[in-house]
């Protein structure tokens, strides 16, 4: 696959993508395009905005410093056409970098991150700016073109507002249900919609609290929730959240 780069968002503070015909890269851009992975000129890549467009670039000079990139044509975006976001009760650090960084991968569109019984109720100072750039590295990794927004912690009593967009939306719960299948039918991952959110529960799982509000098939004041289920052993925050993710993106 040809290297992607995604583009500082300060140099796209007056213009587009598309308006744009030349790119300096410097720092460490430059040392991971001409230095790890040795373009040189003549060579070929994807530069992205991180908002989902994407042109070709061809390398016109390279010094001891600094790149010199001309844009070309459209590039393929390699996004999903369907809107998925995460909502996630808050995890531990490190697995929170491991979770942004294979929803990204995966095609995710956004991952929230939410105060419940069981989470913390912050992610500390700075944590998502530090998010964001695994995020970024993620998309020159795998070549998408948009990075997923990352946002919270937000208050349980957010969640409404933060699904109001989802007009598919998945409660991943440990227990499997009868009624589920009866009402969602034989695929519980089906997507009806063009965008839906999954909600993944903390370490520890949902509160009982939490799950009598969530589940939305059984309720009549819930948030309207299909209930899914990932198997009989107990995943990790990350992983039912990638695992997921992929149920709906790419099954």
């Amino acid at each position: 696959m040809s290297a992607t780069l995604v583009l500082d968002p300060e140099r796209l503070a007056s213009l587009a993508l598309d308006e744009m015909t030349e790119v300096a890269v410097e720092g460490d851009a430059y040392r991971h395009l001409f230095r790890a992975r040795r373009l040189a000129v003549g060579d070929r890549l994807r530069v992205v905005d991180g908002a989902g467009a994407a042109r070709w670039a061809e390398v016109v000079a390279v010094d001891r410093r600094t790149g010199t990139l001309r844009l070309l044509e459209p590039a393929p975006t390699h996004e999903p056409a369907y809107r998925l976001e995460l909502l996630v009760g808050t995890p531990k650090k490190d697995r929170a970098a491991t979770l942004v960084e294979k929803a990204t991968e995966v095609g995710v569109a956004a991952v929230r991150f939410v105060a419940t019984d069981r989470s913390p109720r912050d992610v500390g100072s700075g944590t998502l700016a530090r998010l964001r750039r695994v995020a970024v590295a993620a998309v020159e990794q795998c070549g998408r073109s948009r990075v997923p927004e990352l946002s919270g912690v937000h208050a349980w009593e957010e969640l409404p507002g933060l699904l109001e967009p989802a007009g598919d939306r998945w409660l991943l719960d440990a227990e499997p249900a009868p009624v589920d299948r009866a009402v969602a039918g034989p695929d519980p991952w089906r997507r009806t919609a063009d965008a839906g959110a999954v909600l993944i529960g903390p370490e520890g799982g949902w509160s009982a609290a939490e799950l009598q509000e969530l589940r939305g098939i059984e309720t009549l004041d819930g948030l309207g929730c299909r209930r899914a289920w990932l198997g009989e052993r107990v995943l990790r925050v990350e992983t039912a959240a990638v695992v997921a993710a992929a149920a709906v993106l790419l099954l």
